[in-house]
């Protein structure tokens, strides 16, 4: 089968085009004919070989965490799918080798979760990893409530742009930090408030115009974004980032209520998720669909760290 896979770590011209086995479901497992598979900051973290003493890996090693396409084959014991579904689904694994860049990825039925059908298939990829993000940030880690403030920060990116959505319709007021191009973007999204990092002092701006201070803090970015976003907290208040877990596990030593997450695979919020697309109430932003062909052009993209929504690979 047609992949991008990488054979060391290092830049994106370790990423090229190869040719691997078609890989055959186990029990329990399906084989999903890749239609369009997301890519996101952690596919370039791996491919330099960031997490390489944090996640097991194997070469020749094929990118991508993110997946829609058709249900191909079912193995032993999988009922829940039939060949000729249309599904989506988070699909990162025990060990880091054989992803979404490819023809065909295989998966655990139980992770697989049906395409939201008012989504084409690069819209249904670009969802998985940044929404299940946001959802269990705000949600299973944050506890978010209706009522309460919350400040976002990386707002119009893939996880900001899913979590500023998910925060409004919860029923809390959203703070957000955007560059100015994205100011209207993110107040499309729910947004209240929105501050120009590049151009002012956040906390500062925080506490000016609310003194009380945020019971929610999300952080996508890291730096200093998220070693002052204490300075922002109410007292009680909770910080949650999914960028850097040792300056977390720091401010946490140090009383802040500050927690990393790192998302897990999650059918049935993924089916929360679809329902919530259906409806309406939750939409993407896709910044560009390339051909997998193109995959070092994407990294490049996000490498950048000012993307707005999500970029995807498609394998039509």
């Amino acid at each position: 089968m047609r992949t991008i896979a990488i054979t060391q770590f290092g830049g994106r011209e370790q990423l090229k085009q190869m040719e691997l086995p078609q890989p055959e479901p186990g029990p329990g497992e399906v084989l999903i004919r890749v239609k369009a598979a997301g890519v996101n900051p952690v596919d370039w973290k791996i491919r330099e070989g960031w997490l390489k003493d944090l996640v097991p890996h194997q070469f020749p090693l094929v990118p991508g965490w993110d997946v829609a396409g058709t249900v191909e084959e079912i193995g032993q014991d999988v009922d829940s799918f039939q060949p000729g579904d249309n599904v989506y689904a988070y699909a990162r694994k025990p060990i880091v080798q054989a992803g979404c860049y490819a023809e065909y990825v295989v998966l655990e039925a139980r992770h697989a979760a049906r395409k939201p059908t008012s989504c084409s298939f690069p819209e249904a990829a670009s969802i998985p990893l940044a929404a299940l993000t946001a959802y269990q940030a705000l949600f299973d880690t944050a506890k978010l409530c209706r009522g309460e403030q919350i400040l976002i920060h990386a707002a119009a990116g893939g996880v900001g742009g899913f979590a500023v959505q998910l925060a409004h319709h919860a029923g809390a007021t959203v703070w957000a930090t955007a560059s100015a191009p994205n100011h209207a973007y993110v107040k499309t999204l729910g947004a209240r408030e929105i501050i120009d990092y590049r151009s002012a002092d956040v906390a500062q701006v925080v506490k000016g115009k609310h003194p009380a201070g945020m019971d929610v803090v999300f952080d996508c970015v890291g730096g200093k974004a998220l070693t002052t976003s204490p300075d922002v907290l109410t007292s009680g208040g909770r910080l949650v980032s999914i960028v850097d877990p040792i300056a977390c596990g720091q401010l946490a030593d140090n009383g802040v209520n500050a927690q990393f997450v790192f998302v897990e695979p999650n059918a049935p919020q993924l089916d929360d998720l679809r329902m919530r697309v259906e409806q309406g109430s939750l939409k993407t932003e896709l910044a560009a669909v390339l051909p997998l062909a193109e995959a070092a052009r994407a990294h490049e993209m996000i490498e950048s760290q000012h993307t707005r929504g999500k970029i995807v690979l498609t394998l039509d």
